[in-house]
């Protein structure tokens, strides 16, 4: 229902809801059954956020969280997304989501880096064809009509 057809009891089941999802989401695992199982075995928290995507409740909170008319759960919502990332690292989910972008990105970095290598040793070729000698003379010149402190002309010197 829009916002404006809610009733006050519809806007109570919502924030009842939410804050079970909250609630379920905030208790702390239990290290005696996490023991219990096999490594690669799902925790009990994995468990729930598995659920409540089979549920479609992540959608629900998407929706939520980027509806304007739905601003009011924003709180709700974010403290829901923050425990629903509890147990991960943020290097770990940056990690997750390459998958095989982070190999194709792996992949670019190796040839833009093997395209600046071949053209820096050729940066370094044409720079050994050129003639090594430079000139150290600058030159001397005349300034005609601009007088110097006697009656001369000026003699400029460029090192």
């Amino acid at each position: 229902q829009d916002w404006e057809q809610r009733q006050e009891e519809d806007t109570l089941l919502i924030e009842r809801i939410l804050l079970l999802v909250r609630n379920v989401l905030h208790v702390p695992p239990d290290p005696a059954e996490e023991q219990q199982g096999v490594d690669g075995d799902a925790s009990v928290h994995d468990r729930v956020l598995w659920a409540l995507h089979i549920s479609g409740m992540d959608d629900l909170l998407k929706f939520l969280a980027s509806a304007q008319v739905e601003q009011q759960w924003a709180l709700h919502v974010l403290e829901i997304i923050s425990l629903m990332f509890r147990d991960q690292s943020p290097e770990e989910l940056a990690a997750l989501g390459q998958g095989a972008a982070g190999a194709e990105h792996g992949e670019d970095t190796r040839e833009l880096e093997s395209l600046r290598q071949r053209e820096l040793a050729e940066k370094r070729a044409r720079a050994l064809q050129r003639p090594s000698r430079h000139s150290r003379f600058g030159g001397s010149y005349v300034l005609q009509g601009l007088k110097s402190i006697g009656e001369r002309d000026v003699v400029f010197h460029k090192g």
